[in-house]
């Protein structure tokens, strides 16, 4: 049993979400040099057990999550701010009981379960992000990409802001739930590869004001054929290779803004919860045993899912 020290919180955790990057982590994929053992999930929620000396944010029995990266509590990201990263330079949270820094959480909405709760710190805060840099408004379109966890996220997010949303899975069964949850027009690149084109006919040839774009090199090409002039392309999956030259004179034609994000910090991810809890925004997930942890990678890695995935603790 761990023991917090002074300024750190003991939380039984009660579940923990996984993200693609916890796969990569666990294969040895994201960081080679990663220093062994290391306890992996960057994304859980549970309860505070106890707290070490001079601790007055938290109590016993307060629910919270930790932030993704430790060390970033507010204002623009630096060197020193994005170190601290759970599941990677530091220990995760897939345990029964973890320690943080006092600084290091944040009091989810009340309306969520820990189940739900589990799946914001990274899906959540990055699409929550990915808005903000498009700077989207009622009057904007969004173009989300699959039905994974930050795209899901980026469809609910925008439709609070009033958003036009549309989107591209090559799966029609998962269109059609994804539609349920308030996607305008959806779009089937399993059976006619070029949606870029598809979105242009659905913008009236202008394109889309933001592209979460959460393929990688391998459909960036496409995004950038489908975001209009002087839209923004919030960068961040890395799931696909090359497929072909990423077309650099089209950036600087179409003056197009490319923003990488990279989760976010505590500040971004409290804003997050505000809007969360005003509109009681329900996180779209599947729940299942922690002792089926393997099982749920393999998920992850077939890319099967819808949403989130999560592992019930304790």
């Amino acid at each position: 049993m761990p023991q917090p020290g002074p300024g750190e919180v003991l939380i039984k955790i009660h579940a923990v979400s996984l993200n693609y990057r916890d796969l990569m982590m666990v294969k040895g994929l994201y960081n080679p040099k990663l220093k062994l053992p290391r306890i992996p999930c960057s994304d859980g929620a549970g309860e505070v057990s106890a707290v070490g000396e001079g601790v007055t944010a938290w109590k016993p029995g307060d629910r919270v999550c930790g932030i993704f990266m430790q060390n970033w509590l507010d204002g623009p990201p630096t060197p020193a701010k994005i170190k601290g990263a759970l599941g990677g330079d530091v220990d995760g949270m897939l345990a029964e009981y973890v320690v943080l820094k006092e600084s290091g959480l944040v009091r989810f909405p009340d309306h969520l379960s820990f189940e739900e709760a589990a799946t914001l710190p990274c899906a959540g805060v990055t699409a929550w992000n990915a808005l903000a840099a498009g700077n989207l408004q009622s009057n904007s379109s969004v173009l989300i990409q699959g039905t994974g966890g930050v795209s899901i996220f980026a469809l609910q997010l925008a439709k609070l802001k009033g958003a036009h949303a549309i989107g591209i899975s090559s799966s029609d069964a998962k269109l059609q739930r994804v539609c349920s949850l308030g996607l305008d027009k959806g779009f089937n690149y399993g059976e006619t590869p070029e949606w870029d084109r598809w979105v242009m006919e659905q913008t009236g040839g202008e394109g889309v004001d933001l592209v979460v774009e959460v393929g990688g090199v391998g459909t960036l090409p496409r995004s950038l054929r489908a975001v209009k002039m002087g839209g923004t392309i919030a960068q961040i999956g890395v799931l696909s290779g090359p497929a072909e030259p990423v077309p650099v004179p089209m950036i600087l034609h179409k003056q197009v803004h490319i923003r990488g994000i990279y989760v976010g910090s505590r500040q971004h991810f409290e804003e997050m919860n505000k809007a969360i809890a005003a509109a009681k925004l329900k996180p779209v997930l599947e729940a299942r045993p922690w002792t089926e942890a393997k099982q749920v990678f393999k998920q992850i890695e077939s890319a099967t899912h819808f949403g989130k995935l999560v592992l019930k603790v304790g």
